[in-house]
């Protein structure tokens, strides 16, 4: 109903109501005249025609003040309905105007990106930044812009193979021959490799990616920096988690402190590249080249290093907890008090590495190559070691209790005060080793070659351990143990 034909029947209603109340009153006052009643009758009636006209009246101001009380309430919000239709249109205008500046601005730094100038091209970078600070919706849009800007720039020269099953051709980013691994000679040309300058508007654009609010980068959505060269860039403490850099090259980039956590960097090369404290958690760098790169305090936990090359690498106290190593190439790197527990390093050569006080309790080394390596002081409790080469290995005082090493080939290898507890050396080969004051308390020497072995002062070393095993004349025994006698008859 509409205000007016509401306020004509208040109107009427009001009418009425007059009418009436006046009617009776004029009744009760007609009734009081009359000569027959008595005065009293009279009085009475005076009294309830007062009585009446007062309620008829009190009714009528109640009536009014609730319909100008109603009349105000719908005042009030009929304004406030125009107010907030006000603040809608608003509301609109400022999204309309906001729109417009993002696209001015967008729109702006993209042509900007494009211009001759490196440094229009840097401040197109750093504007398109501000954008995605202001307008968070525009943030992914921009990190997208801005890789492929990098990608388009930095494009590897030479032609990569990308999509293979990662075996990564194991000799093709080393130099690596069939039936071994490159000589020291080939690995250490890397030192001397000159890395080119990174163009400033490229590292502009790096800055910027590194530094972006992860917080509004969208699930499921990674940072497309594959196939880029980006050697020599400066990435310190970047966040980079979960970015695609397959087949890139960030040879002496400083990524100290950087995150790369569950980052893709398969086929990457990363040669003398500073990953000092930088996170690499659950990392895939299968095929990586990592030769001569500073890993010390790394974070390396869990990361897939299938393949990869780390040769003369350094990982002082670096995590490699769980890590996979099948078949990476450890030759002459630095591992001294590196976590290497529960890690799988199948296959993979530690030639002259130094792994001294490192840790490798329950470490998979199943046909390693040690050889020339240090592990003075290291942790191998409950290592796997079958047929590993630890040719004139260096293992003083190492602990090896309840580690397995059959058929490993320990000739002329150092165990001087080694703890071999409860050690498994099932048809190894110990010929010419150094066991001096080693502890082979319930250690299996089953069919082990001791020929020139050196045992003396070997700890809880009984005669039925000694039987088990083959030695000779050579064979230099505890004084309190004398030689078999079909020893003497071995040449």
């Amino acid at each position: 109903m509409s205000s007016k034909k509401t306020d004509a029947l208040l109107n009427c209603l009001i009418t009425i109501t007059v009418i009436f109340g006046f009617s009776l009153t004029v009744i009760f006052f007609v009734l009081s005249s009359i000569k027959e009643l008595s005065v009293q009758e009279k009085i009475q009636y005076r009294n309830q025609a007062l009585t009446t006209t007062a309620i008829v009246f009190l009714a009528s101001a109640v009536m009014f003040n609730t319909y100008y009380a109603a009349k105000r309430a719908q005042a009030m919000q009929q304004n406030a309905i125009a107010s907030e239709k006000n603040l809608e249109i608003g509301i609109q205008n400022a999204k309309v105007n906001q729109d417009r500046l993002i696209s001015e601005r967008f729109m702006g730094a993209i042509a900007q990106l494009g211009h001759e100038k490196i440094e229009t091209r840097t401040g197109a970078i750093y504007a398109l930044e501000r954008v995605a600070q202001d307008f968070s919706k525009e943030h992914w849009t921009i990190m997208e812009i801005l890789t492929a800007f990098v990608r388009e720039n930095t494009p590897i020269q030479q032609v990569k193979v990308e999509q293979q099953n990662p075996e990564y051709q194991e000799a093709a980013y080393s130099g690596r021959h069939r039936g071994g691994f490159p000589p020291t000679q080939q690995l250490e040309q890397n030192l001397h490799e000159e890395f080119p300058k990174i163009r400033t508007d490229i590292q502009a654009a790096l800055t910027v990616i590194g530094r972006r609010n992860l917080l509004e980068d969208p699930k499921d959505q990674k940072l497309d920096l594959r196939n880029i060269d980006i050697r020599k860039a400066d990435l310190l403490g970047v966040n980079l988690q979960q970015a695609d850099l397959r087949g890139s090259d960030l040879s002496g980039a400083d990524l100290r402190g950087a995150d790369l956590s569950e980052a893709d960097l398969n086929g990457a090369k990363l040669v003398r590249s500073n990953l000092y404290e930088t996170k690499l958690l659950k990392a895939s760098l299968c095929g990586a080249n990592l030769c001569w790169a500073n890993l010390n305090r790394a974070n390396l936990s869990g990361a897939n290093m299938r393949s990869a090359n780390l040769s003369g690498a350094s990982l002082r106290v670096a995590n490699l907890q769980g890590a996979n190593l099948y078949k990476a190439n450890l030759q002459q790197a630095t591992l001294k008090m590196t976590d290497l527990s529960g890690a799988k390093l199948f296959l993979a050569n530690l030639q002259g590495a130094k792994l001294g006080k490192s840790n490798l309790y329950m470490t998979g080394l199943i046909g390693a190559n040690l050889s020339g390596a240090n592990l003075n002081g290291a942790n191998l409790s409950g290592a796997n070691l079958n047929a590993a080469k630890l040719h004139q290995t260096e293992v003083y005082f190492a602990n090896l209790s309840e580690a397995s090493l059959t058929e490993a080939d320990l000739y002329q290898a150092n165990l001087i005060g080694a703890n071999l507890y409860r050690a498994t050396f099932y048809q190894a080969n110990l010929t010419q080793a150094n066991l001096m004051g080693a502890n082979f308390s319930e250690a299996d020497l089953s069919d082990v070659k001791l020929e020139g072995t050196i045992l003396t002062g070997a700890k809880n070393l009984e005669l039925q351990q000694i039987e088990k095993a083959l030695g000779d004349r050579t064979t230099r025994l505890p004084d309190y143990i004398e030689p078999p006698t079909d020893w003497r008859q071995s040449s």
